[in-house]
């Protein structure tokens, strides 16, 4: 059967797929156009200091405290926290400053763990070993065959005279932007054709005439040839695999990535790919894309020369062929094997499309992802869009360290795509029962955090209206990368959920925030700090 996936890599250019696999720290859920531009300025905006007349405590990258317990409230009743944050069901409040530029309305639904009390808990990186290695490969691909993936996916001669003669045709048409890459700030488009081209003659030269399938067991340590420089040399991935796993329902791209003396991440990434060569220039545009950016964003831009508008949640049920029940059991099914006491906190359509912009016409393939998180005495750890592990800037010396992170992309096909990061090993109970902020006292911190670290959109927008629509209290972890990348703790956290509208002088955009899984704060329920999700701490 053949499957629809990311395809095959460049292969006469595997040092090329190499460094897109190990630079993936973030998943490629791509912000469309001017959402992408906006989510970074906001995010840069959310870094500034905070003033010294702020309610608000800071907290540093060295600085993880202990936490004391509520003892007063040590006989709370089960599913009673709200006796101690004392929220309510919604909150509403509609604040503008700058004359109207910036506007924060929330109007939010407030969602607390069923539980008695929360804890805080102390955990650590899981490494990655052969054991682990095996338990993915038996659980997922049992009965398969592997191979190593830098001469699985490599390109023959013949498939560069495709991808030539292809490239050819698009200019002949006037096709000169078939990737759909854009333009640049100078408006020149992204993708040179003609460099192309001449690149492509020039790698056929050295290309082989058919594919070496070489087979292999999953496992680090395996040696392969680079070419990229022109001659061959030998290298061993040390805490790498990257494979191809050959089954009875389908191809798959299966790649393991271990932590390294530079980023304590451990990455495990599976997902379907097409019989035979497929162009490593779509990598960023092709792919499965969660709905909720079809659903909830649309923009223009003032030229009328680029324009996305929603699609509803019936044009996309329209195109799915499997059930949200089958679905959630087949991605369960895999999930549980694991044993980590991972359950379902959230789910999404998932569409597959060839395009920023998922279009209608432009979606070849839908169905659901599942998002997984630990559950903690009964209380979950808040998904969110934030992989974490980010630098405070790029001379930082520290170790980087992302979150836990599981999800699963399910169609009437099967498993689609199954990405994990950084699975915790749960050490201890750090304190029992902490005692938690009141709602009226966080959301003041709020008020105030939302002015402060959106204040500076204005140097980029002439409008900017944020809709808050979900606040949740859940788990999230903190670590002190200045003293140990490989170990930290989880606290309870708020966080406030939705999206933004936007006014520049050449594009305006809208995101309702309904389906949004972008914090736009977080704040620790013990003693109000802020953490900034991108950073971990």
């Amino acid at each position: 059967m053949k499957k629809k996936g990311t395809g095959n890599a460049h292969a006469a250019q595997p040092a090329i797929w190499r460094a897109r696999w190990l630079s993936i720290r973030r998943k490629s859920k791509t912000f469309m156009g001017i959402f992408a531009v906006g989510l970074c300025i906001s995010l840069l905006a959310g870094c500034q200091e905070t003033p010294k007349n702020s309610i608000i405590k800071q907290k540093s990258s060295d600085n993880i405290k202990n936490y004391e317990s509520n003892e007063e409230n040590q006989g709370t009743q089960e599913g009673k926290i709200n006796e101690m944050v004392k929220a309510p069901k919604t909150y509403k409040n509609h604040m503008e400053y700058e004359g109207g530029k910036l506007v924060i309305d929330t109007d939010a639904e407030i969602i607390l763990p069923k539980v008695d009390a929360m804890n805080t808990y102390k955990v650590s990186a899981r490494q990655v070993d052969q054991e682990m290695i095996d338990q993915f490969t038996k659980i997922f691909f049992d009965g398969a065959k592997f191979y190593h993936g830098y001469t699985y996916n490599e390109w023959t001669k013949e498939d560069y005279q495709k991808d030539i003669t292809m490239l050819k045709k698009w200019k002949a048409e006037g096709n000169l932007d078939p990737y759909n890459w854009g333009t640049d700030d100078e408006g020149n488009l992204a993708f040179d054709i003609d460099a192309a081209i001449e690149g492509d003659e020039m790698s056929m030269e050295d290309a082989p005439e058919q594919i070496e399938k070489k087979e292999v067991i999953p496992s680090f340590g395996l040696e392969w040839v680079d070419t990229s420089s022109g001659e061959p040399v030998t290298k061993v991935d040390e805490n790498l695999f990257y494979g191809v796993a050959e089954t009875d329902h389908g191809i798959y791209g299966y790649n393991i990535h271990g932590s390294s003396a530079s980023t304590a991440d451990v990455k495990i990434l599976i997902q379907t790919q097409e019989e035979g060569p497929k162009s490593f220039r779509d990598f960023n545009t092709t792919g499965w894309k969660d709905g909720r950016y079809a659903m909830d964003t649309e923009s223009r831009s003032k030229d009328g020369e680029h324009e996305t508008h929603r699609l509803s949640e019936d044009d996309i049920k329209e195109l799915l062929k499997i059930s949200y029940e089958d679905a959630e059991k087949m991605a369960k099914e895999k999930i549980d094997q694991l044993g980590w006491d991972w359950e379902i906190s959230d789910w999404d359509y998932s569409l597959y499309s060839r395009s920023y912009d998922m279009k209608k016409e432009d979606i070849e393939h839908a169905g659901y992802v599942f998002y997984f998180t630990r559950v903690m005495d009964g209380a979950p750890i808040t998904f969110t869009d934030s992989y974490g592990g980010s630098l405070e800037d790029h001379n930082s010396t520290m170790i980087p360290w992302s979150y836990e992170r599981c999800e699963v992309v399910v169609s009437e096909n099967g498993i689609e795509r199954v990405e994990i990061y950084n699975p915790y090993q749960v050490e201890e109970v750090q304190t029992e029962n902490v005692t938690l902020m009141d709602f009226d006292s966080i959301m003041k911190i709020y008020e105030q955090m939302m002015e402060i670290t959106n204040a500076q959109m204005m140097d980029y927008y002439d409008q900017a209206v944020y809709h808050t629509k979900r606040i949740t209290l859940g788990y999230s972890r903190i670590y002190a990368p200045m003293v140990d990348s490989e170990s930290g703790i989880l606290v309870p956290v708020w966080d406030f959920f939705g999206g933004y509208d936007s006014e520049s002088e050449e594009y305006s955009s809208k995101d309702s925030g309904e389906h949004s899984r972008q914090s736009f704060l977080t704040i620790n329920a013990i003693d109000g700090t802020i953490i900034d999700r991108d950073l971990g701490y």
